[in-house]
């Protein structure tokens, strides 16, 4: 009964899911392609053998592909099918991936809709990256016997609350997970006391993706053109932060300081820089080249080059933490060896945080003046950036190894599906 009503709620809704694909269609065009996807209708052709992986967007995408290579390794007689939500995911997996898998979006969870995606695809087995839980996907998975795993799965205090409170209809979803691969001991705890079995630990996905050595060169190159000029970046910022963060730097006061400034989402660049010319900022647009000399701000309008951001940067803010938005994933900047700086609200990445702070490869800041304060100190202190880099890279590589036990357990738990 619990699902029924979710399913009518969802048909009830589909004008507003109407307008809200129309109107991020008016930023990103993307939105409203293939949208006989979203509902289930595929107009490619399947082939007999299939693995099938869903990773929401860009992050996810970028995280599976130690798994994915793993698999296609394990199974080479099957073809990857990669699932998305977004356009940005799908454009990710295109640069990721190329041809090696096929792409398609996910269907809103509509009874009709998942089942056909079933009846289409037919995979042998499923993965579902992080914590993708819809109960009518994942009902049709059960009555087509196509078992399912929850992989690098990540569950907050404050979202396993919120599944608590909907019980009667999550309870069954996360019980029908054939397994689940949790990054940390309290995920584990949070996704069993939902319903979830065969629960193990693995670690996070993302320690074992290797930067891209050519977005590697492009950061080194951009800090030969740019010389030593000192250089912060401010990552993956969110709505309301940049307006924040511009603000407290301006009364920091520190010319020779370039800020690089990457906002999370692509559809906010133009926002962002309409922002900088309204606050009479010096700036400069990726998009448009190289930062000139006399430019106070860069902004990083551009797409797959976060590696290269962080490979430029002497020190890394990651956004998404100063408001409560639960903050974004450091591990990349730790991996290509940037010192990190996050705010108080990162309960989305609590565990990978708090490790990254007791292993000295990042700091938490209280608000943007301390912020701005801690980034002049650093640039002062040589010796103790120094220390950050060297142990944010020794902090990268101390928690490699999740793919290799994630893999290990779909075989234990797939590898008859997929004979």
């Amino acid at each position: 009964m619990a699902r029924l009503a979710y399913s009518l709620l969802f048909y009830l809704i589909t004008p507003l899911i109407w307008l809200r694909l129309l109107w991020r269609g008016r930023k990103q065009p993307e939105y409203l392609q293939n949208l006989g996807e979203r509902y289930g209708f595929y107009g490619q052709s399947a082939p007999d053998k299939l693995i099938w992986v869903h990773a929401v967007s860009v992050g996810e995408t970028r995280a599976a592909q130690p798994l994915i290579e793993g698999l296609q390794a394990r199974w080479p007689d099957h073809r990857i099918l990669l699932t998305g939500m977004t356009p940005t995911g799908r454009a990710a997996g295109r640069e990721v991936y190329g041809d090696k898998v096929i792409q398609a979006y996910l269907p809103y969870d509509y009874p009709g809709a998942v089942g056909r995606f079933f009846r289409h695809f037919s995979p042998a087995f499923g993965v579902l990256m992080e914590t993708e839980v819809w109960p009518n996907l994942l009902a049709a998975a059960q009555a087509c016997q196509v078992p399912v795993m929850l992989a690098n799965a990540r569950l907050s205090a404050r979202s396993a609350r919120g599944y608590g409170r909907v019980a009667a209809l999550a309870g069954p979803a996360f019980a029908s997970f054939s397994g689940v691969a949790a990054q940390t001991a309290g995920d584990a705890e949070r996704l069993a006391a939902l319903g979830a079995r065969q629960v193990e630990i693995c670690g996070n996905l993302k320690f074992d993706v290797s930067p891209p050595e050519e977005k590697i060169a492009l950061g080194n190159a951009w800090r030969e053109a740019i010389g030593k000029r000192p250089v912060w970046l401010a990552a993956s910022t969110r709505e309301g932060e940049e307006s924040l963060l511009l603000e407290a730097w301006r009364r920091a006061a520190v010319p020779e300081v370039l800020l690089m400034l990457v906002p999370r989402h692509p559809q906010r660049f133009d926002a962002v820089a309409a922002l900088l010319q309204q606050e009479d900022w010096r700036f400069s647009r990726r998009s448009e080249g190289l930062p000139a000399a006399d430019a106070q701000v860069w902004l990083g309008d551009s797409m797959g080059e976060m590696v290269a951001y962080y490979t430029l940067a002497d020190l890394a803010f990651v956004g998404g933490s100063l408001l409560p938005l639960g903050g974004q994933n450091l591990i990349e900047a730790a991996a290509c060896g940037c010192p990190v700086l996050v705010g108080p609200h990162t309960f989305n990445f609590q565990q990978a945080t708090e490790d990254a702070i007791a292993s000295g490869a990042a700091q938490r800041v209280d608000d943007p003046e301390m912020l701005n304060a801690t980034v002049g100190a650093l640039f002062r202190e040589k010796t103790e950036l120094a220390a950050m880099r060297v142990a944010a890279r020794q902090f990268a590589s101390a928690h490699q190894g999740a793919a290799g036990r994630t893999l290990a357990l779909i075989e234990r738990w797939m590898g008859r599906a997929a004979r």
